[in-house]
């Protein structure tokens, strides 16, 4: 089947989840700002034993978009990790290994090596992210890297010219680090318009994921993928409804 990288799907698309992580780690104290966004390991490591368990294969955005697009049927996962936390590196990549699973990391290129200094005016905690060099390691695991802009920013608060350095910028940043093409865009914070969907693909970005929350299901836009949060609170029977029922597609705002 043709496939446009800026088009929709189209035939009979089984429902497809892509899970949004943000940290596998210990949770930071009762009563830290966003502390929902933190999974266990030992959380994280059951999810995805269970993901195997009943016949899903968790796959990264690349491996991913044949099923989007129409062109493959199966029953996989997308896997996502935003902001590219040195604990996905420790933490989730031996579980993804283990399971013979792919996952895509958007990281944030202007801060490799760094922590999430965006976060840091909220008063929330400030953890590594990974490193070029860990980036390596990320994707010489199997993994893939996708681009989350320069800096974070949150694009409805830039001007175009600062919009089309911090989205180009990533992904050429991130092309140099890893000596690999990164096709794959998040939109930080979720925010976006029109305006920013026609950057990303004029970037040549295949597809786009948003904090929309949502199933993919047949006609979705490929830059504005819609996802299936995981957050600390996600017991394994939630897990269950988000992925395999209609309990996400609900939310749909």
């Amino acid at each position: 089947m043709a496939h446009s990288t800026t088009g929709t799907t189209t035939g009979n698309l089984r429902p497809i989840p892509i899970l949004v992580y943000h940290q596998i780690d210990e949770a930071p104290p009762k009563g830290s700002p966003f502390r929902s966004l933190y999974v266990h390991p030992d959380a994280f490591a059951r999810q995805m034993a269970w993901l195997n368990w009943l016949g899903y294969t968790g796959l990264s955005m690349s491996a991913l978009q044949p099923y989007l697009s129409g062109e493959r049927q199966g029953k996989v996962v997308g896997i996502t990790f935003d902001d590219g936390y040195l604990n996905n590196l420790t933490h989730a990549l031996p579980v993804l290994m283990r399971h013979g699973f792919s996952a895509t990391c958007y990281a944030v290129s202007g801060l490799a090596g760094k922590t999430n200094s965006w976060d840091a005016q909220n008063g929330i905690a400030q953890t590594p992210l990974m490193s070029e060099a860990q980036m390596l390691q990320w994707v010489s695991g199997g993994q893939e890297i996708g681009s989350h802009t320069r800096h974070h920013v949150n694009l409805l608060d830039k001007d175009d010219v600062t919009c089309q350095v911090e989205i180009a910028g990533g992904k050429v940043d991130l092309e140099v680090a890893i000596d690999s093409p990164v096709s794959h865009f998040c939109y930080p914070y979720g925010r976006y318009e029109a305006r920013h969907v026609a950057m990303v693909r004029a970037q040549g970005f295949v597809t786009a994921t948003s904090t929309q929350r949502s199933r993919c299901h047949a006609g979705v836009n490929l830059l504005e993928l819609p996802r299936v949060p995981v957050l600390r609170s996600t017991s394994l029977p939630m897990f269950w409804l988000k992925i395999a029922t209609a309990y996400e597609d609900r939310r749909k705002k």
